[in-house]
């Protein structure tokens, strides 16, 4: 069972042009899709989840979309802040909320505060979120404390980024048909696996979930080793 899994939420704006509806309501219909991953991702023992649900480069779309997903996103937090409460969720935040909406700011901080405490799942949304832009503020970050360069490692640059109290994800899924990283945990997904699947993210269920943890389950994971080289089988 991958103990992180992290999920590019794609495909709501297609999902909402396949219906003849506008792009807006396909972002609507995917907010909504979060809490039943996560209840589900819950009861499958998943420790951590991470939704990609906006990125840095999100910014390009038109200015009405972009502003319609962030309200979608606030009204989202707001509402389903007390329910994630119940059921035993922490709420994380990865990303700058810089120059983003104080109510969705405020929003962000209220939930991460309510759910500090909670363990049975960590959910962690990504938004205004770019992997190239979450190395660069760490490099600025250890040049600002005075870090020499002898003294970078990899555990020091893992206690700069965002996700320095994250496990790396085990497990990568992409909603919609695309096959690209797009940005996403560039540095903490060195050794994930993923998968890729066709579904559209408001109509990505419960059994698209555990279809994709089945997949990772039956993978063999070599984080850059060999595998042992068994009688009438080659080691590759």
């Amino acid at each position: 069972m991958p103990r992180h899994v992290a999920i590019i939420m794609d495909g709501n704006g297609r999902w909402a042009t396949r219906r003849g509806l506008p792009r807006i309501a396909g972002h609507e219909a995917g907010t909504e899709n979060i809490r039943r991953i996560t209840t589900h991702a819950a009861e499958l023992g998943i420790k951590y989840l991470t939704l990609w649900a906006f990125s840095t480069e999100n910014w390009r779309r038109p200015k009405e979309e972009v502003e319609g997903i962030l309200q979608i996103l606030a009204r989202s937090i707001e509402r389903e802040t007390a329910e994630l409460h119940r059921n035993g969720a922490q709420l994380r935040h990865i990303g700058s909320l810089d120059g983003l909406d104080p109510d969705l700011q405020q929003a962000v901080r209220e939930a991460i505060a309510l759910t500090r405490n909670n363990d049975r799942i960590v959910l962690t949304l990504a938004f205004n979120y770019g992997g190239r832009a979450e190395i660069i503020q760490a490099i600025r970050r250890m040049i600002a404390d005075g870090v020499r360069p002898e003294e970078v490692t990899e555990e020091l640059v893992d206690r700069y980024l965002y996700t320095a109290d994250l496990p790396e994800p085990d497990l990568i899924i992409r909603t919609s048909g695309e096959q690209r990283t797009s940005n996403f945990l560039l540095w903490q997904a060195a050794y994930a696996e993923y998968h890729f699947t066709p579904v559209l993210w408001p109509d990505f269920g419960p059994e698209d979930l555990e279809r994709a943890v089945d997949d990772y389950c039956h993978r063999e994971r070599r984080f850059g080793g060999i595998t042992p080289a068994t009688p009438g089988r080659a080691a590759g």
